[in-house]
């Protein structure tokens, strides 16, 4: 008696075009992360993300050994993007206070975009426990390491500029993620806050403002005043 492969662990042929198999991966880890962000790993389903992603199983298998794998897919999906789009804007010859306005409204750009990120990125946190991530583990080191040397250097080059108030780089930075991300991942509550859809552009582009003007507030020193010049009076003579 001949044994046969089960069909859902037969290997298909490979795609035929790179384009078709950028599209299908695409489509599968858009699926993916509708599925974690609504289940989290543990009650997601296969067949729910490939019927989404209008694939059949075994191709899935193909890009994605497990569910597991194609989890740390969709985790490092949103840390790429992310991570491409601020390394874009740190590339850009900014002084101090545009540059810290211009990453955070880029960080809150991305997440407008894709409201889901957050709510994967929160079940992981949460998900890895006293044991910690592996998947946050390499995130960390691939894409937030090099950010956050690049972080560092900027408050020291606004500080030193006297743009900035002496404030701890990284702990100032958290207070802007908190700021972006706790919009996007309370939107059940601030539908009833807002009287309102939270997603609406005009919603978001009042939150947006609204960050950004916290931020300058919380961060730029005042303007300094022009020097006395000898013979001028001052205000306070």
């Amino acid at each position: 008696m001949t044994l046969r492969a089960h069909p859902a662990r037969r290997r298909p042929a490979r795609p035929g075009r790179r384009g078709d198999s950028e599209q299908t991966r695409a489509a599968i880890l858009k699926a993916a992360l509708e599925e974690f962000a609504q289940e989290g790993l543990a009650g997601a389903r296969i067949d729910h993300i490939a019927r989404a992603a209008r694939v059949n199983k075994a191709l899935l298998y193909y890009y994605f050994h497990d569910k597991e794998a194609l989890y740390g897919a969709t985790l490092e999906h949103v840390f790429s993007g992310l991570a491409e789009r601020l390394q874009g804007v740190l590339e850009k010859d900014l002084p101090p206070r545009e540059m810290i306005l211009a990453l955070a409204g880029t960080h809150f750009d991305y997440i407008a975009a894709s409201p889901i990120y957050p709510r994967v990125v929160q079940r992981e946190l949460m998900r890895a426990g006293r044991s910690g991530s592996p998947h946050i583990q390499r995130i960390y080191e691939r894409y937030l390491a090099p950010l956050k040397q690049r972080l560092v250097l900027l408050f020291a080059d606004g500080i030193g500029r006297g743009d900035f108030r002496r404030v701890h780089p990284l702990h100032f930075f958290f207070s802007i993620i908190a700021m972006n991300v706790f919009y996007f991942s309370s939107l059940p509550m601030l539908r009833l806050l807002l009287g309102g859809d939270p997603l609406e552009p005009e919603q978001v582009a009042t939150r947006r403002a609204a960050v950004l003007d916290f931020v300058a507030a919380a961060l730029f020193t005042a303007p300094r005043e022009a020097p006395v010049s000898i013979g001028q009076r001052s205000d306070a003579s």
